[in-house]
């Protein structure tokens, strides 16, 4: 694993209004208020939460990148990781989301607080084509337990080139 102090971490943003509530693919709203009888692994019947997720669709922004905008958001990521001076071992970056592997502090707080920094710099990279919000609140951060687990992300980031995601990792040395 990596330095003292250091672990691996899975970074997952999602677009402005790419999951809303009421999605057929499942949700949970905050504190599990309201929630759908499935998950994105296993889908809820069709048709559970139309109504709501039609009203949210009507009411919300919903951001996706174009392609084009793909390497211009994945270059800020992983040079804001630079300019951090931390590791990045693989990005993906679609039309709804990124995600990135990501050396950092064993400290959820500051976890959180960077992912929000490469939210900025990735929207700052594309705000003349896309002006204003580009990325939804919040996100989870997931640590990274074992190297099994390590190597199931670091194969899942990539495993999105086949989807047509713009995906970068670190070269081998």
């Amino acid at each position: 694993m990596p330095d003292p102090g250091q672990w691996w971490w899975h970074l997952i943003f999602h677009t402005l209004g790419s999951w809303l509530h009421g999605d057929p693919r499942g949700f949970r709203s905050r504190d599990h208020r309201i929630h759908s009888s499935g998950d994105y692994k296993n889908p809820p019947p069709s048709g559970e939460h139309d109504k709501l997720h039609r009203y949210h669709r009507r009411r919300s922004r919903v951001v996706k990148l174009a392609p084009n905008l793909y390497p211009s958001v994945g270059g800020a990521v992983r040079n804001k990781c630079d300019k951090s001076n931390r590791r990045v071992l693989a990005i993906s970056v679609d039309a709804t989301h990124v995600h990135a592997l990501v050396q950092l502090p064993d400290d959820y707080e500051v976890v959180r607080r960077f992912a929000a920094g490469l939210k900025q710099a990735s929207s700052h990279a594309v705000r003349e084509v896309l002006p204003g919000r580009v990325w939804a609140g919040g996100g989870k951060p997931i640590r990274i337990r074992d190297r099994s687990h390590h190597r199931r992300v670091f194969a899942y980031i990539l495993e999105h080139a086949s989807e047509g995601a713009w995906v970068w990792r670190e070269a081998e040395t």
